[in-house]
């Protein structure tokens, strides 16, 4: 399968929480490219895990669009996102336990992950992808999800999300709650299927991740945040021309200065905070201006 980009234009997601509109999305522009390998970064609650769900078809936009390939989600049928996910998605979700059957060794996993897939030339038998994510000895195939170590089943549910040989693999949290020693296994295998030419796009809250992605993407109060590329952090400009200024900027600067934003004739753009001139929420924290 050859890799799947993902376009997202003002995508907006609003659920019901207790009678009240929340609104978990507000608003993301995001262009991943196929063969591209990102993190979804932020805080809990931001809404990385919404806008993964949102990509794998598991959630339709509220407002909005979003392209993963050539299949425009915000107005495909329930049919057509499952046969996304057949063919062109593979889909990790948090916890190995929600993408393993108990009952099943590791390649029955594997294999039953197949069934939904269009019958294809280039559909790899399930024991190159078991050695891909390093499952392929004889002892671990036949052992069921509970006779696995946390790393291995973790690797286990990586492997199904690949059975159908996806261009896009979508992965929430796949080491959270593991040891070292697990995590690392489970980076290793990420690594060989972002090798291997498969647009990767994962959520997490780990750094050792993030920092083996080609880029890292903050998501912030539903929005995209800030971008980190090749080891430089760069702010986003939203539509609105909104900007989430960086930690040691606010350190600096506090919230409520006047700035002076002028471009200079070289294009360089530069803000120049005011001191001489009050302003709104003067004296007040950070935590005040949230």
């Amino acid at each position: 399968m050859n890799p799947i980009g993902v376009t997202c234009r003002g995508l907006v997601f609003i659920y019901r929480l207790e009678g009240y509109d929340v609104v978990a999305l507000a608003g993301v522009d995001l262009d991943i490219e196929a063969g591209q390998s990102v993190a979804l970064v932020g805080p809990s609650g931001a809404g990385k895990s919404t806008l993964l769900s949102l990509m794998a078809g598991l959630l339709s936009p509220s407002a909005g669009r979003l392209f993963v390939g050539e299949h425009d989600l915000a107005k495909a049928t329930a049919a057509e996102l499952q046969a996304m996910r057949s063919t062109d998605v593979g889909v990790m979700l948090q916890g190995a336990a929600r993408n393993l059957l108990p009952y099943l060794s590791v390649e029955q996993n594997v294999r039953f992950a197949r069934n939904g897939a269009v019958a294809r030339a280039e559909l790899p038998p399930p024991r190159e992808i078991l050695t891909l994510v390093g499952l392929a000895d004889p002892d671990r195939l036949r052992r069921t999800p509970g006779e696995l170590t946390p790393g291995e089943r973790q690797r286990a549910a990586l492997a199904v999300a690949l059975a159908n040989n996806p261009g896009l693999l979508l992965a929430d949290e796949p080491t959270s709650q593991l040891d070292i020693g697990a995590r690392d296994e489970v980076l290793a295998a990420v690594e060989a299927v972002r090798a291997a030419g498969t647009t990767v796009v994962v959520v997490t809250h780990d750094p050792e991740i993030g920092a083996r992605m080609n880029r890292t993407v903050t998501i912030r109060d539903g929005r995209v945040g800030a971008e980190g590329r090749s080891g430089v952090d760069y702010s986003v400009i939203g539509r609105d021309g909104s900007v989430h200024l960086p930690t040691e900027v606010l350190d600096v600067m506090a919230p409520g200065t006047l700035l002076r934003v002028s471009v200079q004739p070289d294009g360089t753009v530069l803000l120049t905070p005011s001191e001489a001139v009050p302003h709104a929420g003067a004296g007040l924290g950070r935590e005040d201006q949230r």
